[in-house]
């Protein structure tokens, strides 16, 4: 594997893997289509890339591949300004890869990443990062359920941060096909989020996970200790914090495609509360990045690239 520093000292530091993404160019979908774009994805990093769009200090701790894929991916994460060096190629496993097959009916994802070298990822790992000064750590119910030695890193990382006074903010992203069983993911999934200062969670996915159908269903049976924030769709969402409730409709948004709308909320939330937004304020963030990713093929879209 090949060398790596830790990064420098940042507002953010973001954890997971990031994959080759490959989509039809056309609405034929996979099965039809004659030509394929190639992207990059991953939760953690898009949430990384929109924290430094928006003028944050933004590392992302990773592994790749030593292949063009991982070396695409390092370049395209590090030209939006987010510190990359926390993220080795490994010479000894592949980029993660996945495909996206747009439909009538919504869009299907397949994943390509079993033995990736993100999956490779250890407890060890947390030793390329030094947390001292990092305002925020940002984690998924993701990369806990790649593999045990993920797993062991996530919670190296939240030991670390209670350490260092870092605020863990935990997004529960619940990826089923990930898990051995929706037992398995709903327990560690739970004891995570009982762990972080922030959670985001999707109404929709709590129900899958915990049979809860409010978002007040959802705080009672989570009793986070910090700010829970349960988004429900095209509804709106809705901030716990210190006993007190605020709740922001979602704007009415004509939708291309839903994939990395959650990322993008998180990262706009997020960004509030790195700049001392109010509750509402931070909410209303977290709608506008989604908004604007609702409006696009990509998960990540620049604000360059269109008004939120």
């Amino acid at each position: 594997m090949s060398s790596t520093q830790p990064p420098h000292r940042a507002d953010a530091l973001c954890v997971g893997e990031t994959m080759a993404q490959i989509t039809p160019a056309d609405s034929a979908g996979l099965e039809h289509s004659r030509e394929l774009r190639l992207a990059v994805a991953g939760a953690e990093s898009t949430v990384a890339q929109y924290l430094a769009d928006l003028g944050h200090e933004a590392a992302w701790l990773s592994r790749v591949g030593d292949d063009p894929f991982g070396r695409r991916i390092l370049a395209a994460v590090a030209s939006r300004g987010v510190h990359v060096g926390g993220v080795p190629r490994d010479t000894g496993a592949p980029t993660g890869v996945y495909f996206k097959d747009p439909g009538p009916e919504g869009t299907r994802v397949h994943y390509y990443r079993a033995g990736s070298a993100a999956s490779r990822m250890t407890a060890a790992d947390a030793d390329r990062v030094d947390l001292t000064g990092v305002r925020l750590l940002h984690l998924t119910g993701i990369t806990p359920a790649l593999s045990d030695g993920c797993a062991a890193l996530v919670d190296t990382l939240v030991a670390r941060a209670a350490e260092t006074g870092t605020t863990v903010s935990f997004d529960v992203n619940h990826r089923p096909a990930l898990w051995s069983s929706a037992g398995a993911a709903a327990d560690a999934l739970l004891a995570l989020a009982r762990q972080a200062d922030v959670v985001l969670v999707g109404r929709d996915e709590a129900e899958t996970l915990w049979g809860t159908a409010t978002a007040e269903d959802v705080r009672d049976r989570l009793a986070p200790r910090g700010t829970l924030v349960v988004k429900d769709g095209d509804v709106g969402a809705t901030e716990f914090a210190g006993g007190e409730a605020e709740f922001v409709a979602a704007p009415s948004v004509e939708v291309v495609e839903a994939v990395g709308a959650g990322d993008a909320f998180a990262a706009g939330y997020l960004s509030g509360l790195l700049g001392g937004a109010a509750a509402r304020e931070r909410l209303a963030l977290g709608h506008r990045l989604a908004g604007r990713t609702l409006r696009s093929i990509e998960d990540y879209v620049p604000a360059t690239a269109q008004e939120a």
